[in-house]
C-alpha cells in the first residue's frame, strides 16, 4: 500500500519515515504512543510550533539543541526567560532562530502554568481534547480534526501562540492521542495495545 513501506529489517512502517533513519527511530519509539508527563507535552506543542513551515526533521535534527537552549522544556524555567534570553537564543544557530517562535515558546510556558494551575496539570487538559476513532478502519490522511480544531481555537482564546489547528494535529499524533500508524504499520499495533493500557488523567469523563 501507498501508506506503508517495508524496511531493510524486513518490517512495515508507515511511509512517512522511510526518508531517513532518524525518522524511522523517531516512529518506532516515539510517535503515536500515549504521554502523560506535562513536561513532553509542553516539549512537544513547543517543538511542533517552531516545526510550522518547516520538515520535522530539520526540528528532530536539533532537538538536542533545543533541549539546551529551553532547559530541557522545564516550562517553570523558560516562564522566567527575559528579553536578554530571547536576544541570546535569536544568535543560536543549534535552534531555529525565529524570534516570533523563540517568543511566542517564552509566552507559552507562562500559560502552561496558568493552565495547570486551572485544569491540575497539562496533561488533564489536552487528553480531554482526544479524538474518537475506531482503531480497526485505515486511518485518513488528514492534517487537521474537530478535535484539533476545537483545542487549537481554545488554546488560542488562553493565549497560546503558534498553535493553530494543523500544528495542534501533528501533536494529537505525536503524543497517541490518536493512533494514525498505517494498519498494516508495525507500529499500530503497538500504538493501540499502549492507549488500551494507558490511564486517562484523572478528572476526564
Amino acid at each position: 500500500m501507498a501508506n506503508t513501506f517495508k524496511a531493510e529489517d524486513g518490517k512495515v512502517r508507515c511511509s512517512w519515515c522511510a526518508a531517513s533513519h532518524f525518522y524511522i527511530d523517531y516512529h518506532d519509539n516515539e510517535w503515536g504512543y500515549p504521554v502523560i508527563d506535562d513536561q513532553r507535552l509542553f516539549e512537544k506543542i513547543c517543538l511542533e510550533g517552531f516545526q510550522s513551515g518547516l520538515s520535522w526533521l530539520t526540528i528532530l535534527n536539533k532537538r538536542e539543541n533545543f533541549r539546551a537552549a529551553f532547559a530541557d522544556f522545564d516550562f517553570n524555567r523558560v516562564a522566567k526567560f527575559t528579553e536578554q534570553d530571547v536576544e541570546r537564543l535569536v544568535l543560536d544557530a543549534g535552534i531555529i532562530r525565529h524570534r516570533g517562535k523563540i517568543s511566542a515558546t517564552i509566552n507559552n510556558a507562562k500559560r502552561a502554568k496558568e493552565m495547570i494551575k486551572q485544569e491540575g496539570s497539562l496533561a488533564a487538559y489536552f487528553w480531554r481534547f482526544e479524538p474518537k476513532r475506531d482503531e480497526s478502519i485505515e486511518p485518513e490522511v488528514m492534517a487537521t480534526c474537530e478535535e484539533s480544531i476545537a483545542l487549537s481555537k481554545d488554546m488560542k482564546k488562553r493565549g497560546w501562540k503558534f498553535v493553530g489547528p494543523t500544528t495542534v494535529y501533528a501533536f494529537m499524533q505525536a503524543m497517541g492521542m490518536v493512533n494514525d500508524h498505517a494498519l498494516t504499520c508495525v507500529g499500530h499495533t503497538k500504538s493501540k495495545q499502549l492507549r488500551n493500557e494507558f490511564t486517562r488523567p484523572s478528572g476526564l469523563l
